[in-house]
């Protein structure tokens, strides 16, 4: 194997008391993807700003090509081929395509004169090499450009200004499935180019489909640094939070419970003729392809979506077509796939978001009392072990799990019958994600609630679920008791008709 470009030895980073890593040692070479896993906390977004240059270690030291470096800002990190691809891209909207990818490096003519038309020439070569010149052009504006293609001008702004190490982090969080294959393929030409590669995701599937080692962080100390080949997603896990995924999911008994929620013939603009029984104690699973309505299913329930035919009813008491606020008031709780466009105020604190749903429990003669306020919310919120500086800190400050733990404070603060969980942990390490199934198991186990989960992974599904129902083209297509289910039969149920399947 060829000589590391970037080695770290005994990288140390305290901030104030708290340690943020501890004595970081991992070499990253020439045509090589590492992945870098761990939970949220673990220390990694801490090891790509030492890396990048936003703030020095406490001790130790980065090699570059075996030279020892100090960066003091991320122009240093750049000049020596170090690039960082967040997961919000940094890209300026009111300026073209051309002008985002050489930022910082424009090319002149001369001194005060910039070169167009080489500029325009060279972001079409680039456009060309990776493959996507039908879809932007160097002199379009990057505003209302969307996700994928925000990224690929991070990565060609990154390859253009020499990049010989390019970190990903979370980079598929906002992707579709072909703009994430498009992606890998990408970084894998990268990797043939020699180009070294840091990959950073919670997603185990994408780590042990795509890299060639993992590292693996664990309260800011390294605990394992294993070849990718062979490892699996259970021994990932176990590294990352010292326990297996199989035990996230243990058996239990469904719920028997009163029917809670009964939904007959619910149909709106985007789902029709929908009839299921939630009942209380139980986990009642909801899969299907991308767009087949079950995000629709949800906030049709909710009253987020005006039914045209149809009822729904908690506790047998029909509820009124599209009105959110008598669900909450029957008990309905909803915690939205997309929990920042959805769910959260991001210019509110924590506090503020977390009491949105019940002003009657947090007023005093009508008017606002934060003190009742701050005395709800401590309690739910120690229970979810939700990790804040303070209740008063921004939503925005808060990791992706973090996040997730307010909005469902939101509704535990509430009085609640039914939760419906729309992909509830998208975007969320796999710590965070087992903090979550056990909260959903003791509601449903301790506190009786009827729990709706609507997940498109397919462990998840079957080991939280004590039914599925399967939708395609905005119908039911079919239900599994818990040990009728299968991944096999989940997707062949899924599948539209007339589709077959790739």
């Amino acid at each position: 194997m060829t000589d590391p470009f970037v080695s770290t030895q005994s990288l140390t980073k305290h901030f104030g008391p708290v340690r943020a890593l501890t004595d970081i040692s991992f070499d990253v070479h020439p045509g090589e993807i590492l992945a870098l896993v761990g939970e949220n906390g673990a220390g990694k977004s801490t090891l790509m700003r030492l890396l990048e240059g936003v703030f020095p270690p406490t001790r130790g030291t980065i090699r570059v090509e075996g030279r020892e470096v100090s960066f003091s800002q991320p122009r240093d990190a750049h000049r020596a081929g170090i690039r960082v691809i967040h997961q919000e891209p940094e890209i300026v909207p009111d300026l073209t395509v051309a002008e985002n990818v050489f930022a910082g490096d424009l090319p002149r003519k001369a001194r005060f004169f910039l070169d167009w038309a080489r500029l325009n020439h060279d972001t079409a070569a680039l456009l060309k090499k990776f493959g996507i010149a039908r879809e932007l052009h160097p002199r379009q504006m990057c505003s209302g450009l969307g996700p994928a293609q925000r990224q690929m001008i991070e990565i060609m702004r990154a390859v253009q200004a020499g990049g010989r190490l390019v970190a990903f982090d979370e980079p598929t969080s906002s992707l579709t499935d072909e703009e994430t294959r498009r992606l890998f393929a990408i970084i894998r030409d990268l990797r043939a180019e020699g180009v070294a590669i840091i990959y950073i995701s919670h997603r185990l599937a994408e780590i042990t489909a795509l890299a060639d080692r993992v590292v693996v962080l664990r309260d800011g100390a390294l605990v394992d640094d294993l070849p990718a080949q062979g490892v699996t997603e259970e021994r990932i896990t176990r590294l990352m939070v010292g326990r297996a995924l199989s035990d996230m999911f243990p058996d239990r008994r469904p719920g028997t419970g009163p029917v809670v929620l009964k939904v007959e013939g619910l149909t709106t603009d985007h789902v029709r003729d929908i009839s299921l029984e939630l009942r209380a104690g139980e986990v009642l699973g909801i899969g299907g392809l991308i767009g087949a309505g079950r995000s629709e299913l949800a906030k049709g329930i909710f009253g987020f979506h005006r039914r045209s035919a149809g009822s729904v009813a908690i506790d047998g008491t029909a509820l009124p077509p599209g009105d959110t606020a008598a669900a909450i008031a029957a008990g309905i709780g909803f915690a939205p796939e997309d929990r920042k466009e959805e769910a959260l105020l991001l210019l509110q604190t924590i506090l503020e978001n977390a009491v949105l749903c019940v002003p009657d429990k947090v007023s005093n003669a009508g008017f606002y009392d934060r003190r009742k306020a701050r005395d709800l919310i401590s309690r739910i919120s120690d229970k979810m072990r939700l990790k804040a500086s303070s209740l008063d800190a921004p939503v925005t400050s808060l990791s992706g799990g973090n996040q997730q733990k307010v909005v469902l404070t939101r509704w535990l603060a509430c009085d609640l019958k039914v939760l419906i969980l729309d992909e509830p942990t998208r975007g969320i390490d796999v710590g965070a994600r087992s903090e979550i199934y056990d909260l959903i198991r003791k509601l449903t186990d301790h506190e009786g609630l009827g729990v709706i989960v609507i997940s498109s992974e397919m462990p998840e599904l079957l080991g939280l679920s004590d039914r599925i129902l399967v939708m395609a083209d905005g119908r039911l297509r079919a239900e599994f008791a818990r040990a009728d289910a299968s991944e096999e039969a989940i997707m062949q149920a899924a599948i539209p008709h007339g589709t077959a399947a790739a």
